[in-house]
């Protein structure tokens, strides 16, 4: 999802190469949060929604702008397989609708003031409820935070891979999944470093 093709095989291949280098992955809305959980959820969604606006983005390339609450729009799947069948995945994280009710019901930082309303889709909350998620031990029944410090990232990607499919376990690995780990690790650098800006002693004082 999300590349671009341009004329000849040549110039095709140097888009595939640019997209997915770490630089031109969109940075987190959130705001903190572990480095090496926030590289984890960078790296999903490389391989999941590669796209300078992952937050709005549909299975399929389109994108929509009402985030109040998850799209839940059914895009017919083209190939793979589930060809022929449809899919509501959604943002950032490919998110379809049930997973969505589901983990936002146990992980969202705003829940509804009244019963009908739904659970804001925006990317905040998008980004919120994964880490959530993914820092829950007793959601994977294993530590992902104490795994990826040990360096254990393959481990990682195949307790995911049930939910993100494209992550060198699942069932629909693409051209980005044999490059996951060392997108990730760069991602990683990228962020322990701004967590390291952010926690200098300097920082506030030139505020």
């Amino acid at each position: 999802m999300g590349y671009f093709f341009l004329g000849s095989r040549s110039s095709a291949l140097w888009w595939y190469w640019y997209r997915w280098q770490p630089g031109h992955i969109a940075p987190l809305v959130m705001q903190g949060g572990d480095p090496y959980v926030r590289a984890l959820m960078r790296t999903i969604s490389a391989s999941e929604a590669n796209d300078a606006n992952p937050y709005t983005l549909l299975y399929g390339g389109e994108h929509v702008q009402d985030l109040s609450q998850h799209p839940d729009r059914c895009i017919p799947i083209r190939r793979g397989p589930n060809q022929h069948l449809c899919t509501t995945a959604a943002g950032r994280y490919q998110f379809l609708t049930t997973t969505w009710a589901e983990k936002a019901a146990r992980y969202h930082p705003q829940p509804p003031s009244w019963f009908w309303q739904d659970y804001s889709f925006a990317p905040e909350y998008q980004d919120q409820v994964v880490y959530r998620w993914l820092t829950d031990p007793t959601a994977w029944n294993a530590d992902i935070p104490q795994l990826l410090r040990e360096g254990r990232v393959q481990e990682v990607f195949a307790l995911l891979s049930d939910t993100w499919t494209s992550l060198g376990y699942g069932i629909e690995s693409n051209r980005i999944t044999p490059h996951l780990e060392e997108i990730y690790q760069q991602l990683l650098a990228q962020e322990l470093a701004a967590s390291q800006t952010a926690q200098s002693p300097g920082r506030n004082a030139l505020r």
